[in-house]
């Protein structure tokens, strides 16, 4: 039973959404699609990174979508900052989610490895945005979009090895979380996993769970990255 059917009196919270964007019109016609649904919720636009950065100190935001060419400080700077645990309050840090015009374009990739919970095209139909957002606000990345693979697997190789994570950090993994996190890899949701495995969603979940915590990972996304960047996933497997 789901909460709403438990207590039907009480109301769901909607997700909080914050639209960084230097374009107006964009801001716009995002907060009209946003605002049409229930459980969502446009509380603060800003158009540059350096005016959310701002914004942000007095609203609790759960999701921002992020433009990454923007001016005074573009959405890589802002990204890095918003997602840094040492300037935040536990529990108040957002999730992002890069708007971009290209789907392979070097700043997201480097938004990403900063703290991104993944991208969107700014031509994304609208039913995929407010799937997006919800989705991120689960605590799933928005990786199971084809093109959301191929940036991080772009991401795999251009970064230098310098910049990559030691695949050290897999020794921490057990067998079945290291099989969890090439699913992961390979953009399979929980359910799919579960099926995979032959094991419970619920299994899964504490998986996923000890997975984040021992690459030391904020959501999916970043293993996804550790995984590429150990070598653990190939690019095109």
């Amino acid at each position: 039973m789901t909460l709403e059917g438990a207590f039907p009196d009480v109301p769901t919270a909607p997700i909080r959404v914050a639209l960084v964007d230097d374009q107006q019109l964009v801001r716009a016609g995002f907060a009209l699609v946003i605002n049409s649904q229930p459980d969502l919720e446009v509380v603060l636009e800003a158009g540059d990174g350096a005016q959310a950065l701002r914004l942000l100190t007095s609203h609790e935001v759960d999701v921002v979508l992020m433009d990454v060419r923007m001016p005074m400080m573009d959405g890589l700077a802002a990204t890095a900052a918003l997602t840094d645990p040492a300037t935040h309050r536990q529990g108040t840090i957002p999730k992002v989610v890069i708007l971009t015009t290209f789907d392979l374009d070097e700043y997201v990739l480097r938004a990403i490895k900063a703290g991104a919970s993944g991208f969107l095209l700014k031509d994304t139909p609208p039913e995929e945005m407010l799937a997006a957002i919800r989705t991120v606000h689960q605590g799933d990345a928005v990786i199971a979009p084809s093109s959301t693979r191929r940036l991080i697997e772009h991401l795999a190789t251009v970064l230098p090895d310098e910049q990559k994570t030691p695949a050290a950090v897999l020794d921490a993994l057990t067998d079945r979380e290291r099989e969890v996190l090439i699913l992961m890899a390979r953009g399979r949701t929980n359910t799919e996993i579960a099926g995979d495995l032959f094991v419970a969603e619920a299994t899964v979940k504490t998986h996923v769970g000890r997975v984040l915590a021992k690459l030391g990972v904020r959501d999916r996304v970043q293993a996804v990255v550790t995984a590429y960047e150990t070598g653990l996933v190939s690019p095109g497997t």
